[in-house]
């Protein structure tokens, strides 16, 4: 059988499991880039058994699967995959499954970028390498107000290192209650509160249809124009034209992103040009421990396939 691990950006993939386990019943093959076509998809993928898929880099709609007839196992990194269409899978007889990953990495990423931003990390770096010294003026994080837009695994990791900041830690979402703040020595309040008060404001939802765009012009135009808006969740969340214009005016003092609308972001993109952004490309999950709890997982998941008892299978939502 033939296996594919796609968007192995860093070319990693290979070292980070014991692939060769599985020798000489399947037959590897790794790619390194990130086809947006269908058709250039369909044209790599058409005579794979085995896909192993790195999170939503690629995206696996009916149409697609629809097409790829050989394909017989599908494998997303992480138990949910909202680019693969998990009810058309199981409708053609492909399994779809999943593997465990790391709770923290993208929690530490957060507050790199938070850091990142309120020392003004990366534009000193680059002023130090053109023969700079001291620029910008900082800001510290004691006593400032960092809000939590949602308050699940990760938004509540990020609230417990907002308290060891010493910061006033606010949180909102959809479904959160009062208890559950509390518990974690947290003060819930309503959006409209979280987003005029907060001196950093931190999005940790899924993307699903009531929260896409959730983040708009009116958010934008609440904050304070001394705040700052991190995204390390799903770039959808934030409407991305009212942040880039927020952003050009000085509506906000800056932001942090880690996520975007279209993946990878296009080298000509506005967000490139601005210099009140620090920008990651999507670095939140992409740590070597990662990755090996990731694949590793992976390689058993083929291995369980193979002997007929298919493990981590993802049902419908």
């Amino acid at each position: 059988m033939r296996l594919a691990i796609l968007d192995d950006y860093q070319r990693t993939a290979c070292a980070m499991a014991d692939w060769d386990s599985l020798r000489p019943t399947v037959l590897l093959q790794a790619f390194h880039d990130t086809l947006a076509n269908e058709d250039a998809v369909f044209e790599r993928l058409r005579d794979f058994e085995i896909v192993v898929a790195m999170r939503e880099r690629t995206r696996f709609p009916r149409s697609l699967l629809e097409r790829l007839s050989k394909l017989q196992l599908l494998i997303t990194t992480g138990m949910r995959n909202a680019s693969i269409d998990v009810k058309a899978a199981i409708e053609r007889g492909i399994v779809v499954s999943g593997t465990g990953m790391l709770p923290y990495p993208t929690m530490e990423l957060c507050w790199g970028l938070i850091l990142a931003l309120a020392r003004n990390i990366v534009r000193e770096d680059a002023g130090m390498r053109k023969g700079d010294w001291q620029t910008t003026l900082g800001t510290g994080l004691s006593g400032k107000v960092l809000g939590v837009v949602g308050l699940g695994n990760l938004g509540s990791q990020v609230a417990r290192i907002g308290k060891a900041f010493h910061m006033d830690v606010i949180a909102w979402s959809p479904n959160l209650t009062t208890e559950r703040a509390s518990a974690l020595g947290v003060h819930r309040v309503e959006k409209d509160e979280l987003f005029r008060r907060a001196d950093f404001v931190t999005i940790h939802l899924v993307l699903a249809p009531r929260t896409r765009g959730l983040v708009g012009p009116g958010e934008l135009a609440a904050m304070k124009p001394t705040s700052y808006l991190v995204n390390t969740s799903r770039g959808p969340i934030v409407d991305e034209s009212a942040l880039i214009a927020a952003l050009e005016n000085r509506r906000i003092a800056g932001a942090a992103l880690d996520v975007y609308n279209h993946e990878p972001l296009p080298t000509n993109h506005a967000l490139r040009r601005l210099e009140n952004v620090v920008l990651t490309p999507h670095l939140g999950y992409v740590t070597a421990e990662n990755y090996r709890e990731a694949y590793g997982q992976a390689v058993e998941n083929v291995r369980s396939f193979l002997a007929g008892s298919p493990i981590r299978v993802l049902a419908v939502e």
